[in-house]
C-alpha cells in the first residue's frame, strides 16, 4: 500500500469565515484525533490531498508532516461540496504501525460469467480487519464461468493475507442470475410504455379547466429584501 505524505500547517482560528480563507488558499481544513490525544486542528494541501484519494483510494494511508512531526492516518471521513466535487473537510484517524483497523473495501468484480447470464453486484464494500499498513485497496471477485444461481458470498471471498472478515460471511456481495431475454425485455417495455402513456393521459384529464390570474395591484411598489445566509462549513 501506497504512503502520501502530506504537510499540514496548524489552524488557529475557527468559523465559516476561517474555513473559507483556507480553501481560497488552496487547502482543506482537517482535523486529526485518535489514540486518547487531543483534536488537533490543521490543513492540508488541496491538490496534494485529492491526489493521494484519486491514487490510494478512500482507506489511503497518509504521512501527516506537522510541526516536523509525522503521523500516520487514514481518512475516516471527507466532506465535499455537492455541486463542484471539492473536498471541504477531512477527518483524519492516526494510526500506527502494526495496529489493525476495520475498514470497508471496496469489491471488484473480474472475468466473464456463463452465456446467458447476468452478474448483480450486491455489496459494493465489505468490512475486514487488517493491518493499517496493508490495507488492500479492493478485492477481487472472479465470476469467471459461473452459472446462474452461483453467487459469490462475503466469507468466500479471497481476503488478503492476515485480513479478517468483519461483515456477515453468509452475506451474498455478487449475484449470478439467468439474464432476460429478449422478448422479456420487449415486452416490459412495451408494459412500460402503456403505463406511461396512460399516467399521461391521467394528468391530462385532471388539467381541465385554465385558471385565470386576478389582477394584481400595481400601486404598490414594495419589495421585500431577502436575507443572506453562509452554507459553510466550518
Amino acid at each position: 500500500m501506497a504512503d502520501f505524505r502530506l504537510a499540514a500547517e496548524p489552524r488557529t482560528e475557527f468559523g465559516k469565515g476561517s474555513a473559507r480563507r483556507t480553501r481560497r488558499e488552496g487547502r482543506i481544513p482537517a482535523v486529526l484525533y485518535g489514540h486518547g490525544q487531543d483534536v488537533v486542528h490543521l490543513s492540508l494541501p488541496a491538490r496534494e490531498f485529492a491526489a493521494a484519494l484519486r491514487n490510494g483510494g478512500s482507506n489511503v494511508l497518509l504521512t501527516i508532516v506537522l510541526n516536523g512531526k509525522e503521523q500516520l492516518a487514514l481518512t475516516k471521513a471527507v466532506q465535499r461540496d455537492p455541486l463542484t466535487r471539492r473536498h471541504e473537510h477531512a477527518d483524519l484517524l492516526v494510526v500506527r504501525r502494526g495496529e489493525k483497523v476495520t475498514v470497508d473495501v471496496p469489491v471488484h468484480v473480474v472475468g466473464e460469467a456463463a452465456p446467458e447470464t447476468l452478474v448483480s453486484i450486491e455489496l459494493n464494500t465489505v468490512s475486514v480487519q487488517v493491518a493499517a499498513t496493508s490495507i488492500p485497496e479492493s478485492i477481487e471477485v472472479d465470476v469467471t464461468g459461473r452459472e446462474a444461481g452461483q453467487g459469490v458470498t462475503a466469507g468466500a471471498l479471497a481476503l488478503p493475507a492476515a485480513a479478517t472478515l468483519v461483515t456477515d460471511p453468509d452475506a451474498l456481495v455478487v449475484n449470478v442470475m439467468t439474464a432476460p431475454t429478449a422478448e422479456a425485455l420487449e415486452a416490459e417495455l412495451a408494459e412500460a410504455g402503456i403505463e406511461r402513456e396512460e399516467s399521461a393521459e391521467a394528468a391530462e384529464g385532471a388539467g381541465q379547466g385554465d385558471v385565470v390570474p386576478e389582477p394584481q395591484d400595481r400601486g404598490s411598489g414594495e419589495s421585500m429584501e431577502s436575507a443572506e445566509k453562509s452554507a459553510d462549513n466550518g
